[in-house]
């Protein structure tokens, strides 16, 4: 049961995402001076509940990254993405897309592996309208 939920709860924030990214793609301004009013709040709300969960422990470690035999070291993935999303992308576009044409026909992946083979996915993630959309993996714009 806790599967089956946990993917309910993933494809809605998928289709939340999808549906904000839409709106951004395609409204007039005036449609978008609204959303951004009442989204742009959420999502930075949403953001800092996020990274204060992975907010460094005395040792540096990110307590909810950290399992008991492996601690993860500060900055762990999720500041490592907020970082890129919303300061390095944002600030320097430019190098962004230098960065990603010399990657051409390799997918950049914004978090490192930390030398861990992914898991495979569950029955669960194999199905519904974001099935292909690993929920494990972070996913760049």
């Amino acid at each position: 049961m806790d599967q089956v939920l946990g993917q309910v709860l993933r494809n809605a924030v998928w289709e939340r995402l999808d549906m904000l990214t839409d709106l951004a793609n395609r409204a007039d301004a005036q449609s978008l001076v609204s959303v951004a009013r009442s989204e742009l709040p959420r999502l930075t709300e949403a953001w800092r509940a996020m990274l204060k969960m992975h907010e460094p422990d005395e040792r540096g470690d990110c307590p909810t990254c950290s399992t008991r035999w492996h601690r993860c070291k500060a900055p762990c993935s999720v500041w490592q993405v907020a970082h890129e999303h919303l300061v390095a992308g944002g600030l320097a576009p430019q190098q962004q897309a230098s960065a990603d044409s010399r990657l051409q026909g390799r997918r950049k992946s914004p978090v490192p592996a930390q030398g861990r083979p992914a898991p495979a996915p569950t029955a669960a993630e194999t199905t519904g309208r974001h099935a292909l959309v690993n929920p494990r993996r972070a996913v760049t714009a």
